[in-house]
């Protein structure tokens, strides 16, 4: 019932900016959204995530100041913004959305995104 699609995926250069998009249907608003990424051989890592009311929470300090996590209840969409791209971001991007309050761990949201692939070339 619920899908989760995401978009904006690519292949970048260092220093380049990105924009992800997740659209959400099945169900018309979520209580929290994030976005998890994977790298090859690496564990899924929280990224960033937005509730229902508005309050963002970043996850690594590596991206703080450069992503930006935002929602269009409209649309019913979650969106990240990603500055200043590097290599180590290169990663499956994941969008995630749970019905609950919930921590920002991958355990925590039922609901997931196929992912989209992001490759920042150096």
């Amino acid at each position: 019932q619920v899908q989760l699609v995401e978009t904006g995926g690519g292949l970048v250069q260092a220093g380049d900016s990105l924009s992800l998009s997740c659209t959400a249907s099945g169900r018309s608003s979520f209580r929290t959204y994030a976005w998890f990424r994977q790298a090859p051989g690496k564990e899924r890592e929280f990224v960033a995530g937005i509730t229902w009311s508005g309050v963002s929470t970043y996850g690594a300090d590596s991206v703080k100041g450069r992503f930006t996590i935002s929602k269009d209840n409209a649309k019913n969409m979650v969106n990240l913004l990603m500055n200043s791209l590097k290599p180590e971001d290169t990663a499956v991007y994941y969008c995630a959305a749970s019905n609950y309050p919930s921590t920002y761990v991958a355990r925590a949201f039922e609901y997931w995104g196929q992912g989209t692939r992001v490759t920042v070339s150096s």
